[in-house]
């Protein structure tokens, strides 16, 4: 079961970063124009990817959550006893920027659901930056940790 929890952990933060992706990069670098597959995946309305993002997030943070018991019991002490402490340093900072993030959550929504109004645009964009920035922290860092114990054995 915690297999395929983890999967579907993963599947859920690959549809997280691109939809934070794409809104990221439309409000942090607007499209000009012209053609070219840059500009198209810049050139979204950005605010259509609010309501994603936050049940993206909040369902892959819960799945995360559950499956985060036996990652503390099993895998940890295993990184721990191979002396693997840069690894088991990245699931710690990861633990700190999701915890940032959750936190960050409630103020990305608001920001956005004011999409309208123009004076709040600066703010959105740093919000949206730090989210992406930290989803694409915690999901590298995620296959890093996930795969060390497949390389180095059982």
């Amino acid at each position: 079961m915690t297999t395929f929890l983890l999967i579907i952990h993963g599947l859920l933060a690959v549809a997280l970063l691109g939809a934070l992706s794409h809104q990221a990069l439309a409000v942090l670098w607007p499209a000009s124009r012209g053609v070219g597959m840059a500009r198209s995946f810049r050139a979204v309305s950005a605010p259509v990817y609010t309501n994603a993002v936050v049940v993206l997030y909040l369902t892959t943070f819960a799945i995360g959550a559950y499956i985060y018991p036996p990652y503390r019991t099993v895998v940890r002490i295993w990184i721990e006893r191979a002396r693997l402490l840069e690894i088991s340093g990245l699931f710690e900072f990861k633990e700190q920027v999701f915890a940032v993030g959750i936190a960050m959550l409630p103020l990305y929504f608001l920001l956005w659901r004011r999409s309208a109004d123009a004076s709040l645009g600066s703010a959105r964009a740093w919000v949206t930056g730090i989210l992406c920035l930290s989803v694409w922290y915690g999901f590298i860092a995620g296959h890093i940790i996930n795969n060390t114990r497949g390389m180095l054995g059982t």
